[in-house]
């Protein structure tokens, strides 16, 4: 039987995106069935999907892929435009190694090539997209770093020591108000922003936290020493999410998630207020990586559960667009879609092996009518 659970709580706060003005009803409402129907049987690749979707497997780790060996512990991935055709961009979280590979596809979709755009750091886990196109490459790590990388290949990756020194998670740029938005995925891990001296350039700014008060408060040494006390515990007043992972801003609200309560958080950039619009007590377990499309719709990938990834849509419907046979030691990453909105790529970390040293990750692409 298909799993389907809809948000079952909800903050009186009503979010500012167009498509979220009516998100604040009682949690009693139920709004539908999934935009899609039921999930199948697995297809040929453990894949089950709903009618009408197909997938294929595009690399496996320590397999050629377009003249590179694809990396072990696929992560935090996205997708850019190039001409005709498109990249996926995807993190490998491992350490000493870690870094970050690239896939180029033609316009029928076949693989045209695959490289390196980051090589020698650690634990590069999710990330983000940015408005100039380049890929930030975020170190899930003690004193982690971002890496700001050119998934064109063309220009070497940059470090971004400004946007803070901590355990990184995501990042979600906002363009309307020329801030980077930033999870760290500690017990009591923070939520950041990072405000460029120049929108467009990274290598300067101000990094501040969010706090009990909804207030923005500078953190006073975003790069702290090893004995120092760390960005999170700096400022007295800052709010606290258990376990911060993805992060994605879309019309005016940055969507991020919480692994340790299970909940999806959206933070109102208008009204600068944080509310949960899931709170974890539905099948959505694991929440991890978040994606979305321009209708409005959310993607969240389960890090374990019933390895799973879950739409909500705007009338709140939560229900599970695929899900992987057979890994359950595994988690899912790097949900993004293609510029054209009809194929979704992610990879499974561990792949069927389940270990966790990520030796037999995957990375699919899933085909179909999806709501764009």
């Amino acid at each position: 039987m298909q799993r389907r659970t809809f948000i079952t709580s909800l903050s009186a706060v009503a979010l500012s995106g167009t498509l979220w003005q009516n998100a604040a009803r009682a949690s009693s409402t139920l709004a539908g069935e999934s935009p899609y129907g039921p999930l199948g049987a697995p297809d040929a690749n453990g894949v089950a999907l709903p009618a009408g979707f197909s997938s294929r497997v595009v690399a496996r780790t320590g397999h050629l892929v377009g003249g590179i060996l694809w990396h072990p512990a696929p992560d935090g991935g996205a997708c850019f435009a190039d001409g005709t055709g498109w990249i996926y961009v995807s993190n490998s979280e491992v350490p000493l190694i870690g870094g970050a590979s690239a896939i180029r596809f033609r316009a029928d979709g076949s693989i045209d090539r695959a490289y390196r755009i980051l090589s020698e750091t650690n634990l590069n886990c999710a990330g983000g997209r940015t408005p100039w196109n380049t890929w930030l490459s975020c170190e899930e790590i003690f004193r982690g770093r971002v890496y700001e990388t050119d998934p064109y290949g063309v220009r070497g990756a940059q470090q971004r020591p400004a946007m803070g020194r901590f355990k990184h998670e995501a990042a979600a740029c906002d363009p309307d108000n020329r801030v980077v938005y930033l999870t760290e995925d500690e017990d009591d891990g923070c939520f950041y922003r990072f405000v460029p001296d120049v929108w467009g350039d990274l290598s300067s700014g101000r990094l501040e936290v969010f706090c009990v008060d909804d207030v923005w408060r500078p953190v006073p040494d975003p790069t702290p020493a090893v004995l120092a006390r760390q960005t999170r515990h700096q400022v007295s007043t800052a709010r606290h999410f258990s376990g911060g992972e993805g992060c994605h801003y879309a019309d005016g609200v940055c969507y991020f998630t919480a692994k340790g309560d299970r909940r999806v958080w959206a933070y109102d950039a208008t009204r600068r207020t944080v509310s949960a619009i899931y709170d974890g007590t539905g099948t959505l377990n694991g929440v991890d990586n978040i994606t979305g499309t321009r209708g409005g719709d959310l993607y969240v990938a389960e890090d374990g559960g019933n390895m799973e990834i879950n739409i909500i849509t705007p009338d709140r419907v939560v229900a599970p667009i695929m899900r992987l046979d057979g890994q359950a030691e595994s988690e899912i990453t790097g949900p993004a879609f293609s510029p054209d909105g009809t194929r979704l790529y992610f990879s499974s970390q561990r792949g069927t092996s389940g270990e966790r040293a990520g030796t037999g990750g995957i990375t699919y692409e899933i085909s179909g009518p999806f709501r764009r």
